[in-house]
């Protein structure tokens, strides 16, 4: 059975190992939709499963970017695992 982008996007972000990083638009390339960087987002943000580390996906900026669980939480959860500093 074929996986629908979702649960790619998941698998893809389920995968980042503790203290690494990935941006919404490698998550996409990684999950087979190049250019659906928003859509990650999206479905991330409607994510509330604890083995999937969304907070681990950041903008390609170098900003953290959005979290559902709030963005100094984001920031918390990345320092604690060595991801910023």
């Amino acid at each position: 059975m074929k996986k629908n982008f979702t649960q790619q996007v998941y698998d893809v972000v389920r995968a980042i190992p503790r203290g690494k990083v990935l941006t919404y638009k490698e998550v996409a390339t990684r999950a087979g939709n190049p250019g659906a960087f928003r859509a990650v987002g999206n479905i991330l943000n409607k994510n509330y499963n604890s083995s999937i580390p969304c907070h681990r996906v950041v903008r390609s900026d170098g900003k953290t970017g959005g979290y559902n669980r709030g963005a100094k939480m984001k920031t918390k959860k990345l320092k604690q695992e060595g991801a910023i500093i």
